[in-house]
């Protein structure tokens, strides 16, 4: 299934997309309702929270939140025996809704504090919904009785704005009228979401299409490191690493906009090992795919054997390369990205043979051709990146 993440500060207009992501078929587990039921009357956790917090948090037998609220709020202590109380009984509520989804599923998990929590790794794809504040308060305001300076007060303790667009994959603005975010969100289901779902289920990666160069892109970086997070959750203690290597590592270069990562692996045997947990958080295995090209230093292809894995979700191309740490390949990738970044002027020569290239397979939708036909240039610069590495003592950095 895919896993969707859900989030937004107070105010943002989240449940106006969770319901409409409803509409369309998704399963919503909405973890505000999860919170409330495992401490309705009659609960083993209403009980709990009785015996720690004492009768004046309970009102005519159902649990008084704004009370509860107010104790917990400035006060770390409380606020970590609830939690201690709330957050078992929640996880494991909601591991049993989403064991019960069908496999073909698009899972949305409607969490509030998915940022402040850092949950981002565990979900497929983080969809965040904001507004500006000035509305915010406004809404809550109206909504919600709340006043300004509560409100004020619960959105300064959330998140920032800087967090949630660090942790979104994708970023709703639900500043202007509900049409405006809806119309946003039925062309994220149709475009990316079922689409999304398929590749995943059918162990099938996305389609990139031609090899066309886009300008350098500031959102990369935490694109990559999205990625990153999503890829060391999935591969556990056998990744000992993961980077961002390729061309979209190296600021100001112009590239094909698809992410290229490495994982770090102590055996091409850890590698396969894996392999399952990586298609099942997104990255299917390209099984027809096992070694890099050789260099004349080291001809064996043995030592250029690797595995190689790929997004499947169409909004977010990406390559994954599991290599072997102190194999030819994984220095050679890390040293490459490093050596572009220390040199303009091999940058601007390996950008106009990327921009030749480019010319060449425009109209060709196998993206492999044109990667097969960069093998040349990256030959002839091999040995320029060597002697660049033996002169300034460069070693992959730890």
């Amino acid at each position: 299934m895919l896993r969707v993440g859900l989030t937004g500060g107070i105010g943002s207009g989240k449940s106006t997309v969770a319901r409409r992501l409803a509409e369309h078929g998704a399963v919503v587990i909405d973890a505000d309702r999860i919170a409330r039921e495992v401490v309705a009357p009659g609960t083993d956790g209403l009980a709990e929270v009785r015996e720690a917090f004492g009768d004046e948090v309970i009102s005519d037998g159902a649990l008084d939140r704004a009370a509860l609220a107010q104790r917990v709020f400035t006060d770390e202590s409380a606020r970590a025996t609830l939690n201690g109380i709330v957050h078992p009984r929640i996880g494991a509520r909601t591991a049993e809704l989403m064991a019960a989804a069908q496999q073909d599923a698009v899972v949305v998990h409607d969490v509030p504090l998915l940022v402040e929590n850092h949950l981002g790794p565990a979900y497929h794809l983080v969809l965040v919904v904001d507004a500006p504040e000035e509305e915010r308060v406004h809404r809550v305001v109206r909504d919600r009785g709340m006043s300004e300076q509560d409100a004020r007060a619960r959105i300064r303790a959330q998140a920032t704005e800087e967090a949630r667009r660090a942790a979104a994959d994708v970023w709703l603005d639900n500043g202007g009228s509900p049409d405006e975010v809806l119309a946003v969100v039925d062309a994220l289901w149709a475009d990316r979401l079922v689409r999304y779902e398929a590749n995943i289920r059918l162990h099938r990666r996305a389609e990139y299409g031609t090899p066309r160069l886009a300008a350098p892109d500031p959102a990369w970086p935490a694109q990559a490191t999205r990625l990153r997070e999503r890829i060391a959750m999935a591969a556990g203690d056998l990744a000992r690493r993961v980077d961002h290597i390729g061309s979209t590592s190296v600021p100001g270069l112009p590239a094909k906009d698809v992410i290229d990562l490495q994982v770090t692996v102590a055996s091409l045997a850890d590698a396969d090992a894996m392999a399952d947990g990586l298609a099942a958080a997104g990255f299917p295995k390209l099984p027809w795919i096992d070694h890099d090209n050789p260099k004349p230093y080291a001809p064996d292809i043995e030592q250029w054997r690797k595995r190689l894995h790929a997004g499947a979700d169409p909004g977010r191309p990406a390559n994954v390369h599991l290599r072997v740490e102190g194999s030819p390949g994984w220095r050679y990738a890390l040293l490459f990205a490093d050596w572009l970044r220390a040199n303009p002027a091999e940058r601007d020569a390996y950008l106009a043979t990327k921009k030749a290239l480019a010319a060449r397979f425009e109209t060709d939708d196998n993206s492999d051709n044109y990667a097969d036909a960069k093998e040349a240039w990256f030959d002839e610069a091999d040995q320029r990146a060597q002697e660049w590495a033996t002169r300034t003592g460069w070693q992959p950095a730890s």
